[in-house]
């Protein structure tokens, strides 16, 4: 009798345990990142007196496209190795993977990329990836732009992990205008003005690496119930 109590109570306790860890892998979706990127950039630029600008999904699904040009390659982002897709990608491979009108691209003013191995807080990618020098400054407080668009992504859902940000002078309503009114949502990665929730990989692992130490928990007491 004790020993069926015991087995009881340890499956009551596994649902609860399971129970649990659905919600706190709810709790680990945050707000794109993406999305908080481009409130760090436009909130330095009020601070500063300047227009916010608008955030564009078509533009930002773009960025996206950008980053994985480099197919997870984080040497080529900076430093003597520095690459770049070509101009020509924008029209013949970005715009038709974003569904992208190409006749609506508009001049790019100014772009950020950045690349380390560990996911790290929007706002840290900003001032700690983003923001290296005097040169980026003068990007970041350019009166060029009216429109922004960010994109962060890992490799197949790790590291390394790309920032990329695009600034335009187009105007809102006719450049980079979606078919449909609608971007075309691709894994890993996430871009902002999508009306997407996105979280890290770093969530998700910490996530999975919560359920599974429930689970190992649990089967450690139902071995020790039918020891009993």
């Amino acid at each position: 009798m004790v020993k069926q109590e015991i087995i009881w109570f340890t499956l009551t306790s596994l649902l609860l345990l399971f129970s649990s860890s659905a919600v706190e892998t709810q709790s680990k979706v945050t707000k794109n990142p993406a999305d908080q990127l481009v409130q760090v950039i436009n909130n330095n630029r009020t601070a500063h007196h300047l227009t916010a600008l608008y955030s564009n999904p078509g533009l930002a699904c773009i960025a996206l496209q950008y980053i994985k040009a480099y197919e997870g390659n984080c040497d080529d982002v900076g430093g003597p190795k520095a690459k770049k897709p070509e101009d020509s990608a924008f029209a013949e491979s970005f715009a038709p993977n974003c569904n992208v009108d190409p006749a609506t691209l508009t001049q790019i003013t100014g772009r950020f990329l950045g690349c380390q191995s560990e996911y790290i807080n929007p706002d840290r990618a900003f001032s700690e990836v983003l923001m290296k020098d005097g040169k980026s400054l003068n990007i970041l407080y350019s009166k060029n732009h009216t429109e922004v668009g960010a994109a962060a992504s890992g490799s197949d859902g790790g590291g390394p992990y790309f920032w990329c940000v695009l600034f335009s002078n187009g105007k809102s309503n006719s450049s980079f205008v979606l078919e449909g009114g609608e971007a075309k949502v691709s894994r890993p990665g996430c871009f902002s003005g999508a009306n997407d929730d996105c979280s890290s990989a770093q969530g998700r692992f910490q996530s999975q690496y919560h359920l599974v130490n429930c689970v190992l928990g649990v089967l450690a007491v139902i071995g020790f119930a039918f020891s009993i």
